[in-house]
């Protein structure tokens, strides 16, 4: 069983990103039980819950001309464009209906500023506006973080560099999240998170 100073993030289990979603994650519904199963054995547990107010910049409809998946550059640097996705309120934006949501200690609803998109649990995109889950987490007493969800190389990825940046340890179980691989994405990500000091395991 893990200790009292670890902490289980689960990142955007919401319905939109799972098969049939606006952002359909290709299985993301499959890691619903292992997820349960880890919200059931850790003592501080967190989900994060994708929030955008429907005028969000990160959306492709509100480019005019732009298509889904094309990047632009904004204020904080370079920006996918995405199908509109977890719109507040709406069911897309839903925890999946098998998730244990009620066994989190804590929701954290990030990209619910229109003008900056949020991947990471820890900050805006701009690298430097924090969500305050740090100062959650080193509260609660927690050092080392478990990452699972959605996607692998976008949001829980980011998560988990920025954990370490944080200064916590950081552990991505790979079997119990799902990539959006695009254009090579799953690959870099790895890298990148290996070479932050993030432990992969699946």
């Amino acid at each position: 069983m893990p200790g009292e100073t670890q902490a289980l993030i689960v990142i955007d289990l919401q319905n939109d990103f799972c098969p049939g979603g606006a952002l359909a994650v290709a299985g993301g519904d499959e890691i619903v039980p292992r997820v349960n199963a880890l919200l059931d054995a850790f003592p501080i547990r967190v989900l994060t819950q994708d929030w955008h107010p429907a005028n969000h910049t990160s959306f492709a409809q509100n480019h005019p001309g732009a298509a889904p998946f094309s990047t632009t550059e904004m204020p904080y640097g370079p920006q996918v464009l995405w199908p509109a996705h977890c719109v507040q309120g709406t069911p897309g934006a839903a925890f999946h209906p098998g998730l244990h949501a009620d066994r989190a200690d804590l929701i954290l609803r990030k990209g619910f500023r229109a003008a900056i998109d949020s991947y990471s649990a820890f900050f805006e995109n701009d690298r430097t506006t924090a969500t305050g889950l740090a100062g959650y987490l080193r509260e609660r007493g927690a050092t080392h973080l478990t990452f699972a969800g959605l996607a692998t190389d976008f949001c829980v990825a980011w998560s988990a560099i920025d954990a370490v940046r944080a200064g916590f340890g950081a552990t991505v179980l790979l079997g119990a999240c799902r990539a959006i691989d695009l254009n090579g994405s799953l690959a870099a990500a790895r890298q990148a998170m290996r070479a932050a000091g993030v432990e992969l395991e699946s």
